[in-house]
């Protein structure tokens, strides 16, 4: 299996002779995965591998994938495949993207300025972390061509969170991703343990300087702690659209009744996902919930799905069960930990190139004819 070839073996094919080979090739992303938790120091994959509390959402994450099962067609004519699709209206070049993820940083030096020349070269959207080591506009001037979109958190100075939104919409930022599931940060316990802070010479860039008179507090993740603001609520969204003409997607709906009062309150886009499993543990997989939300929405809105996505035949199940796209969070992080840009370009085209050859072996010649009849649920 992927997961069991050992380092050496990857870092170091010899012959006989002692002459090495090179690089052994990675096929799937869980080569990435153990190479990153091999190569990172241990607080920083703690970090990016961290759930909530005992894990279960974090792991089911990935399991409920493993409990949907395929119904391929057959004599179907597949020698020509297509996995172009559009999200919010805007063409890329298949259905994955890259979820907001924090401090790429702390995997390569480059950081989120990697990520976004790699999704820049192969045509798809890259989710912007508020809590990136790189500031939005290093990012744009790195890849001014990439299509991107902004995660946003509401702070407790409101003004704060007005300014980042009026800064990513000048930069050319296609959306705004409303993370709606963190009102306090979720309990990471190797984080706690690891007693977790960005080292000294990383800065949360997007909020260099503006938290100067608070350094001396507590910190959570970069910032002051108690940053965020538990009070937010759903006259929030209203708020984000008196300021901003910018299409609205919330992140974090898990049921089918705040997909409802999303739909209601007028955003264009709801992410399915319950953050990696690290705030509410305990709670549905994402690919679990995801059909509740999209029976709901009934192609009012788009629908997308992050969390657990390691394969494309995970792709292909998340649009059989209705997601318009997927988003991938801690892969590109392993990517990045690979080598940089480099590593996310690969993590990218082994799941285009898995999702094209399960398209097709399922007797899908293109995105449109992905649909609920292809899968099944396991008995098991």
């Amino acid at each position: 299996m992927c997961q069991e070839r050992s380092s050496a073996n990857r870092m170091n094919n010899c012959n006989r002779e002692g002459v090495c080979c090179g690089e052994m090739q990675m096929v799937c992303l869980t080569d990435f995965e153990e190479y990153a938790k091999e190569h990172l120091s241990k607080a920083t994959w703690d970090y990016y591998a961290a759930g909530a509390d005992e894990c279960c959402t974090r792991d089911d994450n990935l399991l409920a994938y493993k409990r949907i099962r395929l119904r391929p067609r057959i004599l179907r004519d597949v020698s020509m495949s297509d996995t172009r699709t559009t999200v919010q209206g805007t063409e890329i070049s298949f259905p994955v993207g890259i979820a907001p993820t924090a401090f790429h940083c702390l995997a390569w030096h480059e950081g989120e300025v990697a990520t976004a020349r790699a999704t820049e070269a192969l045509n798809t959207c890259y989710i912007t972390s508020t809590y990136s080591t790189c500031s939005v506009e290093e990012i744009v001037a790195a890849a001014p061509n990439g299509y991107r979109w902004f995660q946003l958190y509401v702070y407790r100075d409101r003004k704060l969170s007005e300014q980042m939104v009026h800064r990513v919409e000048a930069l050319g930022y296609k959306a705004l991703v409303l993370t709606v599931d963190v009102p306090y940060t979720g309990k990471r316990r190797n984080d706690i343990r690891n007693q977790f802070k960005l080292p000294p010479h990383l800065k949360v860039k997007n909020f260099d300087g503006v938290f100067q008179q608070e350094t001396a507090g507590p910190e959570e993740y970069g910032i002051p702690a108690n940053t965020l603001d538990p009070s937010i609520s759903w006259k929030d969204v209203y708020w984000l659209q008196s300021i901003t003409r910018l299409p609205i997607i919330i992140k974090g709906i898990l049921t089918k009744e705040d997909a409802e009062l999303a739909v209601e309150h007028g955003v264009q886009g709801i992410i399915v996902s319950n953050h990696g499993g690290r705030q509410l543990d305990g709670g549905p997989a994402s690919i679990d919930a995801l059909p509740e939300i999209v029976d709901t929405v009934q192609g009012r809105i788009e629908v997308y799905v992050d969390g657990g996505i390691r394969t494309g035949s995970d792709v292909l199940k998340a649009l059989a069960l209705g997601a318009k796209c997927v988003f991938i969070g801690r892969p590109a992080v392993w990517g990045l930990a690979y080598k940089g840009e480099e590593g996310v370009r690969e993590v990218l085209q082994i799941l285009n190139d898995e999702f094209r050859l399960s398209m097709a072996l399922s007797g899908c010649r293109n995105v449109a004819e992905i649909n609920r009849n292809l899968i099944q649920f396991s008995k098991l």
